[in-house]
């Protein structure tokens, strides 16, 4: 993954590109006294060679001790684990938190160790979490919990009925965000959940206005194929907005920045077709089962904003 994307040079060849990943930060949580960033640290691991292949998520080689310690303590809440060596980059980012260090720059201190060879940004440095309303099983009554509590420990298997962004209309992009939008040759819009990611990121005020104001094309990438989610539980999300589970549904859904939307170009797997208005759609293979593929889907990407490296 050192060559994230395909266009970052080969280790020690240097390189011209620079890449600014914008993560979501709605599904951070605190728990047990810890402050938990799952898609910063997906990202981090990932892109630093320590993520768990199989799991997708969280160190490789973990182990489970700590788990199993709270566990007998009768620890709540039991349904969220965290591994022993997933703790220790959690322990550094609260300490670092707590001393008044923001967000941000807490990033960047750990990627120091993970030299993710790419600028990781959280959206925003300030609270911006995404709840989710059900109704409980237990008695019947509607209330919101943290998003982890529904994807973790309800695995989204609950009457749901909408989201909310908690603190998202207050916050405001973390340094660097909007002049890594604004000063993009491309922007990428990832193949993650357009719900509960990329619309989280969309919630923070500023984001979808530099979207539609940047000079680069802004290019998404279908987190469908074949009218199901690849991994995680995007179809889940979806239902609850009304948008079908469909390439051609969540491109509408973003829509044309021609319009009122922030797409100019949408890569939809080679199986799949897609009309969407406004917005210039390639079929081509999506899976990213290794560099060379996930090289040449981001080259499509590029060839599609007319943008040569």
């Amino acid at each position: 993954m050192r060559r994230l994307l395909g266009v970052d040079a080969p280790d020690g060849a240097g390189s011209s590109h620079r890449i600014t990943a914008v993560v979501n930060v709605g599904d951070d949580v605190w728990m047990h006294g810890l402050r938990i960033c799952p898609d910063l640290d997906t990202c981090m691991y990932t892109l630093g060679d320590g993520i768990d292949p199989v799991r997708g998520w969280g160190h490789a080689g973990e182990t489970w001790n700590a788990k199993e310690e709270l566990a007998a303590y009768g620890a709540k809440p039991d349904w969220f684990g965290l591994g022993d060596r997933d703790i220790a980059t959690h322990l550094i980012r609260t300490q670092m938190l707590r001393t008044g260090y923001p967000l941000s720059a807490v990033t960047e201190a750990l990627c120091n160790r993970w030299q993710p060879g790419v600028t990781l940004l959280p959206v925003t440095d300030d609270r911006s979490e995404t709840h989710v309303v059900i109704t409980d099983p237990e008695d019947g009554e509607q209330r919101a919990i943290h998003f982890q509590e529904w994807w973790v420990r309800h695995r989204a298997q609950v009457p749901t009925h909408s989201f909310a962004h908690i603190g998202a209309e207050q916050a405001t992009p973390a340094p660097g965000v909007l002049e890594a939008i604004e000063g993009a040759d491309i922007v990428l819009l990832a193949p993650s959940n357009p719900v509960v990611s990329v619309g989280a990121i969309l919630a923070v005020p500023g984001i979808r206005g530099a979207l539609r104001t940047t000079t680069a094309k802004v290019v998404g990438v279908s987190p469908i194929i074949g009218g199901k989610p690849l991994r995680g539980m995007a179809d889940e999300c979806l239902d609850v907005i009304g948008v079908d589970t469909s390439a051609e549904a969540i491109g509408r859904w973003y829509g044309a920045r021609s319009g009122t939307g922030i797409l100019d170009g949408w890569l939809v797997h080679d199986t799949d077709t897609a009309d969407v208005p406004g917005v210039a759609v390639r079929a081509v293979p999506l899976l990213m089962s290794d560099p060379d593929a996930t090289a040449a889907m981001v080259h499509a990407a590029l060839d599609v904003a007319g943008v040569t490296l």
